[in-house]
């Protein structure tokens, strides 16, 4: 439903996918997963490693989503859900260059799916590919109001 090298240069070049596509379908991947706020509450560890089949940050986050029920804590079904209401309207262009995961791969308003401290829409999204020792963070953090 829903991956990481060593250099950041390698995931931002067009051919990740391709690398992906490259290696054994049926490969096994260790990552650490870490987990914040309302996730770690949900699964009841911080910090684990975690041995899934395939190479993508989408076999991973299906393979997590089967074994713990954060699916829907953290994926946003549609573009609503994904958008936190009460911000200032933003200008009509903004400054930089802004990535945005397609409707359906995108984190619920506050929740942030990270490989290696970068958000997955910095890589290849839900497809980014992974390797043994990446960091994969879930985060939905506490929110507190006065």
């Amino acid at each position: 439903m829903f991956g990481v090298g060593v250099s950041v240069d390698r995931r931002l070049r067009s051919d990740v996918s391709t690398t992906a596509e490259s290696r054994a379908s049926d490969a096994r991947t260790t990552v650490t997963v870490v987990c914040t706020g309302h996730v770690y509450d949900a699964v009841g560890k911080h910090r684990f490693p975690y041995t899934f089949e395939g190479t993508t940050l989408r076999e991973l986050l299906d393979d997590l989503f089967a074994e713990y029920d954060i699916a829907e804590m953290l994926i946003a079904e549609t573009e609503a859900d994904a958008t936190a209401h009460g911000w200032a309207t933003p200008p009509e262009e903004l400054p930089g260059t802004w990535k945005k995961n397609p409707e359906g791969e995108q984190t619920r308003a506050y929740a942030r799916v990270t490989v290696n401290g970068r958000f997955n829409e910095h890589y290849e999204g839900l497809d980014t590919v992974l390797e043994d020792g990446d960091r994969v963070g879930l985060i939905y953090p506490f929110m507190f109001c006065c």
